[in-house]
């Protein structure tokens, strides 16, 4: 009930023609689903230690939160990828100077269902499944059953980091499921016992089995030492250097607190 509260507040200053910050002690957080556990958990204890402030914060995906941040409709703009290069021009071009913020460490897992026999998939095993090449589990050690590819939209950060250094920026199969989320992901993975996914570590639950990619598991270690082959950081985008509650509030995420805040719900503290 708070936050819907506190997005009618901001709804009300939209209204008036006023840009999210100016809506008094709030600061307006949307972005990225898989930062937003982050995000989200450390806007409730920051809340509690700061009840005058009033943080909303929404999961719309990647693109749309460092859209939101060019077009300055919120104070910070989660992704879990870096800035291309097109978003920073036209950040130059409206005359937004974008500052980044990496709040925390991630592993993009690939995940199957428990009963999957499946334990280990390479990089080029998983691009060949993913652009349509292996189509059946048989292939890999499976059973001999068609694979059920689930993808994440376009408009994912999780998506063009996949795409990136597992694809390699060729077309995912046109057959592929694609979901909304990571939670999405992992509860379409969990219905299906023929299908894969791929989610942040944060979102790996018993429902989902984490398969090993060339051997390595994805873990803090091999995170931060970057021996995981698709790790990556998570970001907070602001308009101009932060100020105010913004600034507070960054610096709670980025403090020991907030780290063990960001480690609780599954992901890898960068301090």
């Amino acid at each position: 009930m708070k936050f819907k509260l506190v997005a009618m507040s901001l709804m009300v200053a939209g209204l008036a023609g006023l840009p999210a910050w100016a809506a008094g002690d709030s600061v307006s957080i949307t972005g990225s689903t898989t930062v937003l556990p982050v995000a989200q958990k450390a806007a409730e204890v920051f809340m509690k230690k700061n009840p005058q402030v009033n943080v909303t914060v929404a999961g719309t995906g990647s693109g749309d939160g460092i859209k939101a941040i060019i077009d300055r409709t919120c104070d910070i703009g989660n992704s879990s990828r870096q800035m291309k290069d097109k978003e920073q021009a036209l950040a130059k071009e409206k005359g937004v100077d974008v500052k980044e913020f990496t709040v925390a460490l991630d592993c993009i897992v690939p995940v199957v269902n428990p009963v999957n026999p499946v334990k280990d998939l390479s990089m080029a095993q998983l691009k060949e499944i993913y652009t349509g090449k292996i189509k059946n589990w048989k292939e890999v050690g499976g059973e001999d059953k068609p694979v059920v590819v689930v993808s994440r939209d376009s408009s994912s950060g999780t998506f063009e980091v996949w795409n990136e250094m597992v694809l390699k920026k060729e077309r995912v199969r046109p057959d592929a499921q694609l979901q909304a989320s990571n939670g999405a992901v992992a509860q379409a993975v969990a219905g299906n016992k023929y299908a894969i996914g791929y989610v942040g570590i944060g979102y790996l639950n018993p429902k989902v089995k984490a398969l090993t990619v060339g051997g390595v598991m994805a873990s803090p270690e091999t995170a931060r030492n970057k021996t995981y082959p698709v790790a990556r950081g998570l970001y907070m985008y602001t308009c101009g250097e932060p100020q105010g509650q913004t600034k507070a509030y960054l610096d709670f995420v980025l403090s020991p607190e907030g780290q063990k805040l960001a480690q609780g719900e599954g992901f890898v503290p960068v301090k």
